[in-house]
C-alpha cells in the first residue's frame, strides 16, 4: 500500500515538474514601446475593422447615388411558336373576278402560314431634369460619407485610448512585481537576521513571528501581483494579436509626461472644433438638409432624352429592321402633390432629431472636457505629493531602523515603516502612469488625440 502510494506521490511531482518546466520554454519576452503598442492595437482590432466596412458601404452609396446620372438601357426579346391559326382576312387580296368555285381556292391560297415570331426592342432613357432630386441625392450622400468617416476616426481614439490605458496597467503591474519582489528580499534578509538574534538570545521570539509573518504577507501581495501581471499579459497579446504566452516588457520612457495643462476654456474650445463626433452630426445635419430638398423635388416632373430600337421577324408576314427612334419623354406624378407633403415632414423631422442630437452632443462634451481636465489636474498634484511621500517614507523608514538598532522603538513600528515606504513608492509609480493617461485621455476627449499621436510616431 505504502509502495502504491510512493509511486503516485512520485508520478504527481514529476507531472508536476514538467508542467513547471513547460510554460517557462513556450513563453517569448518582447520590449513594446507605446507607439508599437498602438499600431499592433489599430491592426488587429475588430472595431476598426467594422469602422471600415461602414465606411466602403457609405462610399459604395455615394456612388450608387451619382450612378443615376448615367443612362437606363433596356433590351426586351422573344422567340414564340404559334400553331397554324384560322385567320380570316377582311381586305380582299386577290382578285374579284373569276369563277365562283376557283374564288374559295384563290382566298385560301393567300393566306400566309405563321408559326414562329420573334422581335427584340431596345429602350435607352437619358435624365434631364429630375427636379434636382439625383442631385441632392448625391449631395446628401456624400455628406453621409465623410460622418462615417468621421466616426472611423472616433473609434480610432477610442481605440488608441484604450491602448493606453492597457499600456499603463501593464506598467504598473510589472512596477509592483518589481517593488515587492524588492521588498520580499529586504523581509526575507530581516528573518534571517532576527532568526540569528534570537537563536542568541538578543531578540524575543515575538518579535521573530511579526517578522515572520510580516514576510508572509509580502509573499502573498507578490502572488497577487504576479498573478495580475499574468491577466495583464494575456488582455494585452489579445488587444494587440499576439500569442498569449508573450511577455511583453513595457518602456517606462513612454509614459512620460510634462504636458502643462493650459486652461479649460481653451479645452473646451479645441473640443467643439476637433470633435470626430460633433463634426460627423454636422455633416448628418447637412446631409439632412440635402434630404429635404431632394423629397420637394417629387413635386417636379421628369424630362429625359429617350431612344429605342425595334426589330421583328414573323416567317410568311413580317419582318422589321432599323426601326430607330429617339426623343424626350416628360413624366409627371399628380399622386405627388398630396403623397409628397408627408415626406417631406418626416424629412424635416429627421432633420430635427440631428439638430437635437448635436445640441445635446455639446452640452456632453463640456461635461467630459472639465472632468478630463480635473482628472489631469488632479494626478500632476498626486504626482507632487507621493513624490514628497516616497522621501518621507525613507526618511522615516531610515530614522526607524537607527531608532530600533537603539532599542528606542518596537519591532512593530519598524515594520510599519517598512509598509508605509513600499506603499509610497508603489503610489508614485502609479501616479506617473496614471498622469500620463489622463493627459492622454483629455486630448481624447477635446478629438486631438489621434492628430497628436501621428504627428509624434512621425
Amino acid at each position: 500500500m505504502k509502495h502504491n502510494t510512493y509511486i503516485k506521490t512520485g508520478a504527481l511531482a514529476l507531472a508536476l515538474l514538467g508542467a513547471m518546466s513547460q510554460p517557462a520554454t513556450a513563453q517569448t519576452t518582447r520590449n513594446i514601446t507605446l507607439d508599437e503598442a498602438i499600431q499592433l492595437s489599430m491592426q488587429n482590432n475588430k472595431q476598426l475593422k467594422l469602422s471600415k466596412a461602414k465606411v466602403d458601404e457609405a462610399v459604395a452609396n455615394t456612388r450608387d447615388a451619382w450612378n443615376n446620372h448615367l443612362p437606363d438601357v433596356k433590351a426586351t426579346g422573344s422567340y414564340i411558336r404559334l400553331n397554324n391559326p384560322s385567320i380570316d382576312l377582311k381586305v380582299k387580296t386577290g382578285s374579284s373576278s373569276g369563277g365562283g368555285s376557283g374564288s374559295g381556292n384563290s382566298e385560301s391560297s393567300s393566306t400566309p402560314t405563321v408559326n414562329s415570331a420573334a422581335y427584340a426592342l431596345v429602350n435607352a432613357s437619358i435624365p434631364l431634369f429630375s427636379g434636382l432630386r439625383i442631385h441632392y441625392g448625391v449631395e446628401s450622400a456624400k455628406y453621409l460619407e465623410q460622418a462615417a468617416k468621421l466616426d472611423a476616426d472616433n473609434d480610432r481614439e477610442e481605440v488608441i485610448q484604450n491602448t493606453i490605458s492597457a499600456y499603463s496597467n501593464l506598467y504598473k503591474s510589472q512596477t509592483s512585481v518589481e517593488l515587492v519582489r524588492e521588498d520580499l528580499k529586504q523581509e526575507q534578509q530581516r528573518v534571517t537576521d532576527f532568526t540569528n538574534l534570537e537563536s542568541n538570545g538578543l531578540l524575543a521570539r515575538n518579535d521573530l513571528l511579526k517578522a515572520e509573518l510580516q514576510e508572509s504577507n509580502v509573499e502573498l501581495s507578490l502572488l497577487d501581483a504576479e498573478n495580475n501581471l499574468k491577466i495583464t499579459y494575456i488582455n494585452m497579446d489579445l488587444m494587440l494579436g499576439l500569442p498569449e504566452d508573450t511577455q511583453l516588457v513595457p518602456d517606462t520612457t513612454s509614459l512620460k509626461n510634462n504636458a502643462d495643462a493650459g486652461s479649460i476654456v481653451q479645452w473646451e474650445e479645441t473640443a467643439l472644433s476637433n470633435r470626430k463626433d460633433i463634426n460627423a452630426l454636422s455633416f448628418r445635419e447637412k446631409a439632412a438638409n440635402s434630404a429635404i430638398k431632394s423629397t420637394k423635388g417629387e413635386y417636379y416632373p421628369g424630362l429625359a432624352l429617350t431612344g429605342g430600337y425595334i426589330a421583328a421577324d414573323i416567317p410568311n408576314l413580317l419582318t422589321v429592321t432599323n426601326a430607330l427612334n429617339a426623343g424626350i419623354g416628360l413624366q409627371y406624378n399628380f399622386g405627388a402633390l398630396w403623397k409628397t407633403g408627408a415626406k417631406v415632414q418626416q424629412a424635416k423631422a429627421r432633420l430635427h432629431e440631428v439638430q437635437a442630437n448635436q445640441s445635446m452632443l455639446a452640452d456632453e462634451v463640456r461635461v467630459q472636457i472639465n472632468q478630463a481636465y480635473q482628472n489631469y489636474v488632479l494626478s500632476q498634484k498626486k504626482i507632487d505629493v507621493y513624490a514628497k511621500a516616497v522621501e518621507q517614507g525613507n526618511e522615516n523608514y531610515k530614522i526607524t531602523k537607527n531608532k530600533y538598532d537603539n532599542s528606542l522603538v518596537t519591532t512593530t513600528d519598524l515594520l510599519d515603516a517598512d509598509v508605509a515606504q513600499l506603499q509610497a513608492k508603489l503610489n508614485y509609480a502609479y501616479a506617473k502612469a496614471d498622469a500620463a493617461v489622463a493627459y492622454k485621455k483629455l486630448q481624447q476627449t477635446a478629438g486631438i488625440l489621434t492628430v497628436t499621436n501621428s504627428t509624434t510616431n512621425k
